[in-house]
């Protein structure tokens, strides 16, 4: 169902990949909300119909094994010469479709293993882990689950927790996709900002067991940078702070300029998809630190479109309103880069 132009194109990038001397080694982290990656079965304790083959999307294999390959050139795009050790993934639909994007696309050739579980969401959309099992050695993971107290009849989806080992430094990430603007930016804030207290409580019992913690918190907070979500609840900093315990935003410095951007709503761009770090992870003095000290925006033309309404371009999408487009997300990838300390 692939196409194999893709496969010979990839098989040729991995024999490359595999020929990159080894202390030019870079951990590349990257992070994509990918849109409603659906499989076409129904699953009749969640709310998929729209991506089944009657219904609204007319959502059929062509249309699903496109997605995948779409969704795999974009993990393999971000890698650059060399695939992500770490992918944090959003809008996935179950475990299935998961083995089928590791296994069934290009991405068979690096190795990926899969980290998720499925959550309450009534969407039935999901957070995961893709990881290269050469480069990592996960410890712990599990679910942080979300129950609002008020608003006891909403699920929404889990955060996913993984503890692991990336060049024999330890490294705990979380996995992200807060509740969506939907009903309104008022309406749904509360959601929001109570699943960045449970974050914080999370990071905060981590720097109370040692306060030299490695955090790495990726995903789709659904707010931007300085939005009360995230600077005031999760206590994300925006600029890089020397002492420890704290969170630094990476993505910060992009909400200044609303040309620049993860996601497009009419003619401003917003950065809901970020990265935010603790601050020993700047530090490139003791272990594994992120390069250069930044976070990027994967922003690439063969994942955007011209913009008709609004002007310039926007996100390339699967579909426009329930018209297909073929495209890959609304979102943009975002990536960081982590370096191991040659000096240990």
């Amino acid at each position: 169902m692939l196409n194999k132009g893709f496969y010979l194109f990839f098989s040729l990038l991995l024999f490359t990949f595999n020929n990159v001397i080894a202390q030019d080694q870079i951990f590349r982290v990257m992070f994509y909300n990918a849109e409603n990656l659906f499989d076409t079965k129904d699953d009749t304790l969640k709310n998929d119909e729209e991506f089944l083959p009657e219904g609204d999307r007319h959502w059929d294999n062509h249309k699903f094994y496109k997605k995948l390959n779409n969704t795999a050139k974009v993990i393999i795009s971000v890698g650059g010469w060399q695939a992500p050790a770490i992918v944090g993934l959003c809008e996935i639909e179950n475990r299935y479709v998961l083995n089928q994007l590791v296994y069934e696309t290009p991405l068979k050739n690096f190795g990926y293993s899969i980290i998720h579980r499925e959550s309450p969401d009534w969407r039935g959309i999901d957070v995961a882990m893709l990881y290269r099992k050469e480069l990592f050695k996960p410890d712990t993971f599990f679910t942080i689950p979300v129950h609002f107290p008020f608003d006891t009849n909403s699920a929404t989806r889990d955060i996913l927790y993984v503890k692991g080992r990336l060049d024999d430094d330890t490294i705990h990430f979380f996995i992200n996709h807060w509740p969506s603007r939907y009903g309104g930016y008022l309406n749904s804030k509360p959601k929001r900002e109570f699943v960045a207290g449970l974050v914080r409580h999370k990071v905060d019992s981590l720097f109370d067991e040692n306060p030299e913690s490695k955090i790495l918190i990726m995903g789709d907070l659904n707010d931007g940078p300085m939005d009360e979500s995230v600077s005031n609840v999760l206590k994300a900093l925006p600029d890089p702070v020397d002492s420890c315990c704290q969170l630094v935003n990476l993505m910060a410095t992009y909400d200044k300029d609303k040309s620049i951007g993860t996601l497009k709503y009419h003619e401003n761009w917003d950065v809901f998809d970020q990265v935010i770090v603790s601050s020993n992870l700047l530090n490139e003095k003791d272990g594994i630190s992120i390069s250069e000290g930044k976070a990027m925006i994967f922003r690439q033309p063969f994942l955007l479109e011209k913009d008709d309404r609004f002007m310039g371009e926007k996100p390339f999408r699967t579909f426009n309103g329930f018209d297909y487009n073929g495209g890959f997300s609304d979102h943009l990838p975002i990536y960081v880069d982590l370096k191991p300390n040659t000096n240990k």
